[in-house]
Formats: C-alpha cells, structure tokens, sequence
C-alpha cells in the first residue's frame, strides 16, 4: 500500500511539474486546520514529513489572516500558533484580517502564479481549488499525508492548452504570408536578373558567388595523394670512394720529333743474398 501511494505522489507531481512549471524546492501554503492536524496526530517535524510524500525538499508557509484566525480561536490552539508562528509568511497585503479561506484564494488566484501546494483539511476548500488550473492539494489523514490526484477539469484544461499551441494565432499566419509573398518576390527577381545577365554575355554577382563556393567546396574536399617510389635515404648509403688514377703512375716523355714515350717507373732493384754476403766478408 505504502509503494502504490509513493508511485501515486511521484505521477502527481510530475504532471504539475511539466505542465506547470513546478520546481525544487515545492512551495507548501498550510492554514490553521491542516498545522493543528500535524500537532495533533505527531507528525512532526512539518518539513521532512511533507518532503517525504513529495519526494523533494520543501518550504513551509503561511499567512497573517491565518495566524490571526488562530489567535481568535483561544487557548485549545494556541500550541497550533506557536508553531505557524516558526514557518515563513507569504504576502497577502491585506489591510483587515480577513478568513482564512478567502485569504488563501486570494493568494493563489486564476492560475497560482507562485506556484503553491495548498495543504488544508477543508474538504470544501479543496473542492474549490479542484476547478482551478495548477493547484495541487495535500490533506491528512490520521498519521499519514497524502497528494490529491490531479482533477478532470485540470487535466482538460492542458489539453486544451496543447491544442492551441499546435495551432497557429491569426497574427502568426498574417506574419507567415508575408512571409512567403517576399521570397516568391525575390525568387522572381532573382530569375529576371540572371536571363538578362545571360543574353547580355556578363556575370552577375550571384553567378560568381556559386562559382566561389564550388571551388571553395572543391578545396574543402579530401585529396589523397599517390604513394610513388622515393629514393634511399642518404645517410643510411656508404660514402664513395674515389677512385685511384693508374695513369699517374707512368710519365710522359716527349721526343724531339713530337712523339711521345712513356717511361716506365724506376724500381729498385732487391740485392740477392749474394751480393749481401759478399759485401760482409769484404768488410
């Protein structure tokens, strides 16, 4: 039962969380009959027992006309004042006390522009904000609290408003005929321009404008390049060596007669061993 009641809640307040615009933390508007309820029946403290049938933090207020119609009711409610007295106070800007009820109404309004939960244990009082768009309603019940469901006339009251935005306002589709009759009279346009341009043999600047954007389009493009053959890399090669001439070796000699002799390189002659001990036994 606890898990139905949760799941009840959190579709509760979704619906008036996307369709009308209810945000963290939930602004709860209490009068006198629902705080002496939670006095009374020990829910306490105020804000975390409303923040868990929420499911959000909240912020507890009240009103001046409320404090004064408990201030009226005597000694039985006065623990009930004392502790209105601790929650904060929304502005009514009543110059006389008014009821509390009246007061209430007041502040919501046609719309509950401020976006209140109302939390009240008059079941007349609900039934009158029932008809009125985005105002969810909390009552007790012994020691539990509970989110109204949203009502018929809530609910047809978004689904007339999602009509009406799918549909366009009178000043809308006057805007979007203007609209229309400036591009048709600037396509024709266009169109006389560019065959006058072409029986006179000239370029007009939209002509050149679309040439500029497809070769900008053509340099957008990816271009891939060929893989060719490249050489070995240079420090990776053995330096050459150069090469010994063979014809220093030999010198030229020229004749008297022009002609010329190559002479052949003097060696030294090796002394045999011979001659090696001969010159030995001289010595």
């Amino acid at each position: 039962m606890r898990v139905k009641k949760q799941k009840r809640h959190r579709k509760a307040v979704r619906f008036y969380a996307a369709c009308f615009g209810f945000r963290e933390p939930f602004k709860v508007l209490c009068d006198g009959t629902f705080v002496h309820h939670l006095l009374l029946n020990k829910i306490t403290p105020a804000d975390i027992a409303l923040a868990n049938a929420l499911g959000a933090p909240v912020k507890i207020f009240t009103t001046r006309c409320v404090l004064g119609e408990l201030r009226s009711l005597g000694d039985s409610y006065a623990e009930s004042l004392n502790a209105a007295r601790n929650l904060l106070t929304a502005r009514c800007d009543h110059e006389k006390r008014k009821s509390a009820v009246s007061c209430i109404t007041r502040i919501i309004g046609e719309n509950n522009s401020e976006h209140f939960f109302v939390a009240t244990q008059d079941a007349e009082l609900r039934k009158k904000f029932q008809k009125v768009p985005g105002v969810p309603l909390i009552y007790g019940l012994r020691n539990a609290l509970f989110l109204e469901q949203p009502s018929a006339f809530q609910h047809q009251f978004v689904r007339s408003v999602e009509e009406d935005r799918s549909h366009m306002t009178d000043l809308e589709y006057k805007l979007l005929n203007v609209k229309k009759k400036n591009v048709a009279f600037e396509e024709a346009k266009d169109s006389s321009d560019a065959n006058e341009d072409k029986n006179d043999g000239t370029f007009t600047v939209q002509a050149i404008q679309t040439n500029f954007r497809k070769k900008r389009d053509l340099k957008d493009t990816v271009q891939f390049k060929r893989k060719r053959a490249k050489g070995p890399n240079p420090l990776s090669c053995k330096k050459k060596k150069p090469r010994e001439n063979t014809n220093n070796a030999a010198s030229v000699k020229e004749n008297g007669n022009g002609d010329t002799t190559v002479r052949s390189r003097n060696r030294k002659r090796k002394r045999s061993r011979k001659s090696k001990n001969v010159s030995k036994a001289n010595v």
